[in-house]
This record gives structure tokens, sequence and C-alpha cells, in this order.
């Protein structure tokens, strides 16, 4: 007999035939007569009851289905006495796969921490939580390629090997076979990277931003899934070290065709989620009230169905940074100093309060701000004519602020090489990034959504360590 998944057991309608299942013990219940496990093969949020004759069965092996072991069940599909389930599987035969041993087994049936369970990142995967998480990770994962393959974008692979900072930032993880006992220096007392593997200075990536234009200059549209490092030693929330991007970049795109995109993009994702992952979003909506059933009611976050379809009804409004900044100063948490980072006027740096508060309060709507100042933007963004703001566009969104970063490109040779100056990038190492811009320039826009971004807002998870399987972070590489 072939195994059949635990969700499609659960969808049957066939009752009296007989299924195999096979899966992990959440846990066992039951009297001298008849004992009731519940088992889970981590296909949905839900688990199967097994309803196991002891007499049949026999006590030596119903003590050794504890929570944690895997079994294989052969047994015929019945409509479920008891409530909480439709069907269940009376059993016929009973085979333990793997033993666990109750005394030793760390995830015990009761409300684990999520700093208990990040130790346990090994093991987190069986809970609902993690295992919720993990299905809608895959949706969005799916759903991502999905959209863009049904626009004809092309997907690339960009390097994660790199000798070039796409952000200027300098926070970077370098990559080398130097012997670190070891390392041969020049006459100068400088390190000799010719001895090492490349023969120059590389790092991990910071994004597949540089690459991906250099695809678009001849497929069009592209984008790029892929891995990126930031070595920022912040032990914040929101931060990782190792996390994944998805950067499309567009050929022929100016701004408003940019902000177009990026606005069907999230919506379709979410749209793809509320579809197709309604079940684990149900739990991990009210795991969120369980978990904030105690705070203040405007402490509480938005219900997480209803702070997606926030998202999907609608219209994004879209305004500029010096529109944004006057509304922020002129804002009564502003004006009451009750801002951490008081807003004082143009050129300042906004920060997750300030762009909350636009979101959830000013414009109840999902917000695209648009033309930054020059001076807090990357170097290749296409500056205005005014020489001052950059075509750039944020997209923010309620409870997390900015979800993806974007903007129009420069495309003019001359204009792009005096801004990398201007800012200190190595003009002649980004030889080949400039010469696209000599051969058939055209004006090009891109984006970039941090992918353990979209699933904390999907999610409602408030630690972005709890959405990706095995987080990566200042002193934290086990697993």
């Amino acid at each position: 007999m072939r195994r059949t998944k635990i969700v499609e057991v659960l969808k049957s309608e066939e009752t009296g035939k007989e299924f195999l299942v096979k899966g992990w013990v959440r846990t066992r219940r039951g009297n001298k007569q008849v004992n009731f496990i519940a088992m889970n093969d981590g296909s949905t949020i839900h688990n199967l009851q097994i309803v196991a004759d002891v007499e049949k069965f026999g006590e030596e092996l119903m003590r050794r289905i504890n929570t944690g072991a895997s079994l294989a069940v052969v047994g015929e599909l019945n409509q479920s006495q008891g409530t909480g389930q439709n069907v269940e599987l009376l059993a016929k035969k009973i085979e333990v796969i793997g033993d666990c041993d109750v005394n030793e087994y760390p995830l015990q049936p009761k409300k684990h921490s999520l700093e208990f369970l990040r130790e346990k990142a090994h093991l987190r995967f069986r809970t609902n939580t993690f295992s919720a998480i993990a299905r809608v990770r895959h949706a969005m994962i799916f759903a991502v390629h999905s959209f863009f393959s049904s626009k004809g974008f092309v997907n690339i692979h960009t390097p994660i090997i790199t000798s070039s900072d796409a952000e200027g930032a300098g926070e970077m993880f370098q990559v080398t076979t130097l012997n670190l006992d070891n390392i041969p220096k020049n006459d100068d007392g400088a390190i000799d990277f010719s001895k090492d593997f490349f023969g120059r200075p590389t790092n991990l990536t910071v994004s597949g931003q540089l690459e991906g234009e250099l695809a678009a200059m001849g497929l069009a549209d592209i984008y790029t899934f892929g891995p990126t490092f930031r070595a920022e030693n912040s032990n914040t929330t929101r931060h990782l070290a190792e996390f994944w991007m998805i950067e499309p970049e567009m050929a022929f795109y100016d701004l408003n065709d940019n902000m177009d995109l990026a606005e069907e993009f999230l919506k379709f994702l979410i749209r793809y989620a509320l579809d197709n992952c309604a079940d684990d979003l149900n739990f991990l909506s009210n795991r969120l009230k369980e978990e904030e059933k105690n705070k203040k009611a405007d402490e509480k976050s938005m219900e997480l169905i209803e702070k997606l379809k926030f998202v999907l009804e609608d219209d994004f409004v879209r305004l500029t940074y010096t529109e944004a900044i006057e509304i922020l100063r002129n804002s009564k948490p502003n004006k009451k100093g009750q801002f951490k980072y008081p807003i004082e006027g143009y050129g300042a740096d906004l920060q997750s309060e300030h762009e909350r508060y636009l979101v959830e309060r000013h414009f109840k709507k999902p917000v695209i701000l648009t033309d930054y100042p020059k001076e807090i933007k990357a170097f290749y963004m296409k500056l205005n004519e005014e020489n001052k703001t950059v075509r750039a566009m944020d997209v923010l969104f309620p409870q997390i602020g900015e979800i993806i970063g974007g903007s129009q490109r420069e495309e003019n040779y001359d204009k792009l090489v005096a801004r990398m100056e201007e800012m200190d990038i190595p003009v002649e190492e980004m030889w080949w990034y400039l010469e696209t811009r000599k051969f058939g320039t055209v004006p090009h826009s891109g984006f970039g959504l941090g992918f353990e971004r979209l699933m904390l807002f999907v999610t409602g998870m408030g630690n972005i360590r709890d959405v990706i399987p095995f987080p990566r972070t200042p002193k934290n590489a086990e697993f």
C-alpha cells in the first residue's frame, strides 16, 4: 500500500477505505481500552486522529507511542464520533518507525517560547507554528516565480561571490582561501591578494542588482531570487546576516512603470497567500491574538487576515518625500514629541515609526514614497532634473514600514560617473557596469523585496529569525 499524506486523508470522503499514513506523534491520550493518537506529517496544520484498540495492539507497543515518535499506520477511515475532527483512522496495523525517549525529547505538548525554539531549530519544524511558516514560505516562493514567469521575465542567477559592493555600504563578509595563520604580505605590509583564490579581494554579495541590470540590457525583463549577506553587527528583530532577496530589473521602465509593477507584484503575492494558505494563516492569526491578549488595545497588531486584505483592497497612495516630510512635520506625534526621531524638516532619513504613521494613521492605505534627496540614496539612482532628488521609490506597509525599495536607474554615462566620483565609488573597478551606459543605453528601473521582510508581514511574526529556517545573526551560525 502506498502512503497517503494526511492532508489528503483529511479531505477524503471515502469512509470505509483503508489508508497508509506515516508521520510523527503529537499526543496520545485515552484509557485501558482505547487510545487516541494525534499524528502529523507536515502536510497540513491539522492532525489526523488515530483510534487504537489497546487490547489489539498491546500495552508494550502503546507505551512506545510517545510524543515525537514516528509511526506507520494502516487503518480504515471513519466519520469521527468526537469533536474537533470530521474523520479519524481506525487503526488496523501500527508500526513504530522511530522511538522517541519522552524524557529527552524537548518538544513536549505544551507551549514553548519562540526563544527556546530558536535553540531547537533542528526540531522546530515539528511545531504547529513553524510548520505553518514553512508551508507559507514555500507558497510565497512559488508565487514569486509564478508571477514573474507569467509576465515573461527571465530568472537570472547572479553571483554570490563578488568583488563589488553594490550599495557602497562596506559591511560585507570577505571570501578567502588564504591561510589566516600565515597571511602573505607585500613589501609595504599590505595583504597580497594575488596569492588568493580569485587573485583579488572578494566578498559575499549584498545584492544581485548590478549584475541584474547587465542581464536586463539584453533580456529586457529579468529577476533574481537568491541569498544575500550583510556583515552588520545588529541584533534587532529585523536584521539577518544571511537573507533572500527578490530583485527584478526592467529595461524601458520609468519610475511610474516600476511603481505599477511593485504594487501588482505585492497584491499578487498576498492574494496567493489568502487563496492557498487559509488554514495556516488562520492558525497564525489565532497565535498572534493569543500572544497579544494581555496588551492594551492600541498596542495590539492588526488582525492578520484583515491586515492582508487591507493591502489588497486599497490602491497604494503615491506621494513625494517632500510631501511626506511636511505631513510628518505637522503631525500631532511630531508636535507632541512622541516620535523617537523628531522630524525637523527636509533631509531627514525616515524611520519605521514615520513610515508606519503615514500608512496606519494618516492615509490608512499602503504608501509609495518617491523622489528622495540624493544625499540619502544610492549612487545608481537617476537624478531628477533639479539635481537635488533621485527617482527612488519605497513601498510602505502597515506594521512593517518599508517592504520594497527601488528606483529608476541612471542610464546617462556622464551623470553616473559624476555621481560615483561624488560618492567615492571606484569608477575603474566598475568599468563593466558603466559600459552598459555606453553601448545602447536605455531607461531602466528595478526594485528589491527582502523575502524575509515579506514573510514577517504575511505570517504576522514579530522576529525575522522565526521566518527563515536557520537564522544567521551575530555570534550565531549553528545548525
